[in-house]
């Protein structure tokens, strides 16, 4: 009989309009430090007003640290980390895209541990070293559908001066509560949208394939690669469309807990040495750019055959019966999203660096490729890098 583990400690309120639920929840303290990012959405429609309201009927004191950057980087985990002390925060709430409660996840480490984050980060330059004390308490409030951080215990941080972009988590960085309300998605442009989407897709469609795959994680996994592949385009053409939002959301949860049970291959990786060096590239663009190279790799090896041709029917293929066919029906609802045409170049990526990103993806996080599947080589991940390249 199969053996897993299987451990997801997160309260989830989800459903439209579960916002104006929080202050009836037992909250982890009484001081929270809001994390958001440095952009506006959050003010200028009213999300920011609305969890502070919550928290004054909780009679819940809040500090605001507004300045994650898309790409979270250490900088701002720690400074945020001696806001939260300077201002006896005793729980943190990451309001926004994963981006915001990443960061909120890493300042929650770093406000009640000494030292610099990286001390603690496993990879590249970073010393891995054990987290003396428990992180504080994070709620995490998502206002997009892309890395399903409100579900697993995982935090992406760049350090910016050695170009190193690595992921982070245990058991201890689950948030304790998490609010998914599609009514705070509708106002998402659609590129991002699009983008965030295909992150979530990629987070499940990953996780299948992972060597860590198990009967929990497939569960989880096929059910959001349906929901992406029946309703993503649809909540890109018209951000409005509720039903499409909740179906979006769900599957972005779900990835967020096939994150939890399986995890990311090597795919993640070499988007992540890309979006390090070029930190103007959306993350779910850059994994849209290498998508399609990289599962036509695997689609060639036997051993993948059969999860990817089950992907592909998940995906709305229904009649699917090769591997490729999981390829094909990726591409076409990139271009019913409108993203099917993405190009390196357009952010600035050279393909004479292309060598110098798939050596970065392999030293700071390796670790996804020896769970990839079937083993990558270094050459097998440059030529997806360079059949990519436009």
């Amino acid at each position: 009989m199969e053996r897993f583990d299987y451990y997801i400690p997160t309260r989830i309120l989800f459903g439209r309009g579960q916002l104006n639920r929080l202050s009836r929840q037992v909250l982890p303290g009484k001081k929270a430090l809001i994390v958001t990012s440095g952009g506006t959405s959050v003010k200028k429609f009213g999300y920011l007003q609305r969890l502070e309201e919550q928290l004054d009927k909780a009679s819940v004191e809040h500090r605001l640290f507004d300045k994650i950057l898309p790409n979270p980087i250490r900088e701002h985990v720690m400074e945020g980390a001696r806001t939260a002390r300077e201002n006896g925060c005793d729980f943190v709430i990451g309001l926004g895209g994963g981006s915001s409660i990443d960061a909120a996840k890493a300042i929650a480490v770093m406000a009640v541990n000494e030292g610099d984050y990286w001390d603690y980060v496993s990879g590249g330059s970073g010393k891995g070293l054990p987290v003396p004390n428990d992180p504080l308490p994070v709620v995490a409030i998502t206002t997009t559908a892309g890395t399903g951080t409100e579900a697993d215990p995982w935090t992406v941080t760049t350090k910016t001066d050695t170009n190193e972009k690595i992921g982070f988590g245990y058991d201890k960085t689950f948030p304790v509560l998490s609010i998914v309300d599609s009514e705070l998605m509708m106002s998402v442009p659609a590129h991002l949208t699009a983008y965030q989407g295909f992150d979530a897709l990629f987070h499940s469609t990953e996780g299948y394939l992972n060597k860590t795959a198990n009967a929990m994680s497939d569960i989880y996994a096929l059910k959001a690669i349906e929901l992406i592949g029946r309703s993503l385009a649809a909540a890109v053409r018209n951000g409005d469309d509720a039903a499409a939002r909740d179906d979006v959301a769900l599957a972005n949860t779900l990835s967020g807990m096939v994150e939890s049970t399986s995890g990311c291959t090597s795919e993640h990786s070499l988007e992540h040495a890309l979006s390090a060096f070029h930190p103007n590239l959306p993350h779910g663009a850059g994994l849209i750019m290498i998508s399609r190279e990289y599962y036509t790799h695997f689609a060639g090896c036997p051993a993948c055959a059969e999860r990817m041709t089950a992907m592909a029917r998940a995906l709305g293929k229904t009649d699917a019966s090769r591997p490729t066919d999981f390829v094909e029906a990726l591409a076409a609802l990139q271009q019913a999203c409108g993203v099917g045409g993405l190009k390196m170049s357009d952010y600035g990526i050279k393909p004479e660096d292309l060598e110098k990103y798939e050596a970065n993806a392999r030293e700071t996080m390796g670790g996804l490729f020896e769970v990839d599947p079937v083993p990558l080589s270094r050459d097998d991940s440059l030529a997806i890098l360079k059949n990519s390249y436009r």
